[in-house]
């Protein structure tokens, strides 16, 4: 079985180093780029599994390589920054980023975090589930990674997309945050933050609900979590 590849993209040898010796412990193929246009060229040429990538670099930050990614790869991202800005970690998400680390960061959770989305990633296609799903006046077109309404058909990133996916294949039902960690991005329980979820949904909304601030398509339970119309 063929090793998963990661590309770690950073300005700090340091850093490349030390991310680079621990996924090779956990026996991934690691790749290095140490700025945005380098970055580019190595996905180009080697096509790795997931790349994780700096924010702040030399030549193209980590927001345009992010967004000429998603052009044309759904590659898992999980984006770094040396800055805990709740922007920063907004605007990771809204250009299609799958995850947002804070640096420092514990290594050991950078490690859980490839592998959930690796996980994730390597389960996209392998069910049985129709190419279209339907509930009420929302219509998913697995195909496309499209949402359809009333009122607009727009783009999902993939992250949005296996969210509203599971909430939709389970209408009327309440999924705490903790529970869509473990689900949608298979982290083991009492990992990840609460704030993936919470601004993934915020997303979702912004792109489908005719207003956001009173959402009538995917909806809060409060102290409960979220969850789709029947």
């Amino acid at each position: 079985m063929q090793r998963p590849h990661v590309l770690i993209v950073d300005d700090d040898p340091a850093i490349i180093k030390f991310v680079r010796a621990n996924l090779e412990a956990e026996d991934y193929q690691t790749f290095s780029a140490m700025d945005g246009a380098e970055a580019l060229q190595v996905i180009e040429k080697e096509l790795p599994d997931l790349v994780i990538l700096d924010i702040m670099m030399p030549r193209m930050d980590g927001f345009e390589v992010c967004r000429q990614l998603r052009e044309w790869s759904q590659i898992p991202i999980i984006m770094l920054s040396a800055r805990g800005d709740e922007d920063d970690k907004v605007t990771c998400l809204e250009i299609g980023a799958d995850d947002y680390l804070t640096k420092p960061f514990d290594v050991h959770e950078l490690v859980m975090r490839v592998r959930a989305l690796l996980r994730r990633a390597s389960s996209v296609g392998m069910g049985t589930e129709p190419t279209e799903l339907t509930v009420g006046e929302m219509r998913l077109d697995r195909r496309k990674f499209t949402i359809t309404t009333p009122e607009k058909t727009v783009l999902l990133t993939p992250v949005e997309f296996d969210l509203l996916s599971y909430l939709m294949g389970r209408p009327g039902q309440v999924f705490s945050p903790a529970k869509l960690l473990q689900t949608v991005w298979g982290y083991p329980p009492g990992t990840g933050s609460s704030d993936l979820v919470r601004v993934h949904i915020k997303n979702i909304r912004e792109k489908i609900e005719p207003d956001p601030s009173s959402p009538r398509y995917v909806c809060t339970v409060p102290r409960y979590g979220y969850t789709v119309g029947e």
